[in-house]
């Protein structure tokens, strides 16, 4: 009898299955939902793939950065919980540092339309939210591949400075990364 195992987050098992699967066989994917098969089969390729990253989409903004509510922004291992829920991470080494917000895509995408001010880095090519949001740094402290990286978590209250790009697609800007939560007394 053999055994079947189950997890919540079906990606990284997928990835993990076609790592050890010798390159002749053929894929076989029983039980998982063709919504989960496109979404490793996209995954697979940007973290394989030799050409440019695939452009982002509303479907990936939503994933890398907005959280629902429920889970206390303060819990000292939620940037770490979350990053590894959300596969966060550039061919598997962690990132440096990663924003999540409480908000919605719509909103979003709003910020979009406002005027440019500086990013972090002083480049003025961020849009800033024009209402307080709530969120979440998360700053890189360990590791250097995932699972293994930790994360010091800081609830941040304040403006978001976004990137954002043409989806040619719908004809509309939409937001690319979050850039830093600016707190309003250090405007």
């Amino acid at each position: 009898m053999m055994k079947t195992l189950v997890t919540k987050h079906p990606l990284p098992l997928l990835l993990l299955l076609q790592l050890l699967q010798p390159l002749h066989f053929c894929q076989s994917y029983q039980g998982i939902s063709n919504q989960d098969i496109d979404e490793y089969e996209e995954m697979r390729e940007e973290f394989f793939g030799t050409g440019p990253p695939r452009p982002f989409t509303k479907k990936k903004f939503e994933r890398f950065y907005i959280v629902e509510p429920g889970r206390p922004l303060y819990d000292s291992e939620y940037c770490r919980d979350v990053i590894m829920e959300r596969n966060v991470h550039f061919r598997l080494k962690c990132v440096t540092e990663h924003y999540f917000v409480l908000s919605n895509f719509t909103e979003m995408q709003r910020i979009c339309s406002s005027v440019f001010v500086p990013c972090k880095n002083g480049v003025r090519k961020c849009k800033r939210s024009r209402n307080i949001i709530s969120g979440v740094y998360c700053n890189f402290t360990g590791g250097t591949t995932m699972p293994d990286c930790n994360y010091d978590t800081f609830e941040r209250q304040g403006f978001v400075l976004v990137t954002c790009r043409w989806q040619n697609d719908i004809q509309s800007l939409i937001p690319d990364s979050i850039n830093d939560i600016v707190t309003p007394s250090s405007e």
